[in-house]
């Protein structure tokens, strides 16, 4: 994916050159990136790699017409949410009508002036912006400041789809606070929700690549996902998990493993197929937690291990 600029990408789907040209004289002064796409058929795939916060759309193209360019737009989850602007000779009520219907948000008409394209384009960028931070405001966990549950499923599930196209592996850890409860009964509930966001922070600032996602998955239990990975290695990865929150030495007096603060882990690799879902990935994780909880907490266990 190419760099983006801070004040935006807009994406421009017109088959005159002339057109896209005019357009990019107006938005690149301002500090907008602009891209083109000369058909339907490449404004979407460019629009899928390249995640626009705004496409500007004519109507009249050979090939996929703009409605039908915009009705696919808005069919794929990942650009279903960016804001499409139709440009277009087009200005009767029943061609606007029709644009909305769509999933267009404005409608600019041709000839257009300058000012005109700038103000649409700056007012829908800026709601953009609202509704994108509104977005990420309510898929974090207002305690520990890192994903939540929320967010949690929605990324498995794009990762569950990513790993069945590609017939790679995806793995999934699940971790326990030890005797998070006795925690909260010795030191009070303000003493547990500082060591939920020591907790949290330490296993966010633990993984290393920009795929691995940390989330707080409810209580005092997190998930870490895992794209890509096999079972050996995320049991390596698991382990160093529970040593760096052991490292922190978090005074635990009522916890009956340690004098400090320790996890339990469970580990789960799947390949997925048709028969599978992403629901069978946290079962065995979840499986494989309950088997380091029974086995004496502070440890890891995977969903092969053997029922001792």
């Amino acid at each position: 994916m190419s760099d983006r600029r801070d004040d935006g990408v807009v994406l421009v789907i017109d088959d005159d050159r002339t057109n896209i040209q005019v357009i990019i004289e107006i938005l690149k002064p301002v500090g907008l990136t602009v891209i083109s796409a000369r058909n339907g058929e490449m404004g979407i795939k460019r629009a899928l790699f390249v995640l626009p916060d705004l496409i500007l759309l004519d109507v009249m193209m050979p090939g996929l017409d703009g409605f039908e360019t915009c009705r696919l737009l808005k069919s794929e989850p990942a650009t279903q949410g960016i804001p499409v602007i139709f440009i277009t000779a087009l200005n009767d009520e029943e061609n606007k009508v029709k644009g909305f219907d769509v999933g267009g948000v404005d409608y600019i008409t041709k000839p257009f002036g300058q000012r005109e394209v700038l103000a649409r384009v700056k007012t829908h960028l800026s709601l953009k912006r609202k509704q994108d931070l509104l977005e990420r405001l309510a898929e974090i966990d207002g305690l520990t400041e890192i994903p939540n549950r929320r967010q949690f499923d929605r990324i498995l599930e794009k990762e569950w789809r990513r790993s069945q196209r590609s017939q790679t592996p995806l793995t999934l850890i699940m971790i326990d606070i030890d005797y998070f409860k006795n925690f909260n009964d010795s030191y009070g509930h303000t003493s547990g929700d500082d060591c939920l966001r020591v907790v949290a922070q330490t296993l966010a600032s633990s993984v290393q690549r920009a795929a691995d996602f940390v989330a707080r998955y409810g209580g005092e239990e997190f998930a870490v996902i895992l794209p890509e990975t096999t079972l050996d290695s995320a049991t390596a990865i698991a382990e160093q998990l529970r040593e760096n929150v052991a490292s922190l030495q978090l005074a635990h007096v009522s916890s009956q493993v340690a004098d400090y603060v320790t996890l339990s882990l469970g580990v789960a690799t799947f390949i997925p197929n048709d028969e599978t879902s992403a629901n069978n990935l946290v079962e065995m994780a979840d499986r494989a937690l309950y088997r380091a909880k029974r086995k004496g907490r502070n440890q890891v266990r995977s969903a092969t291990d053997p029922d001792e």
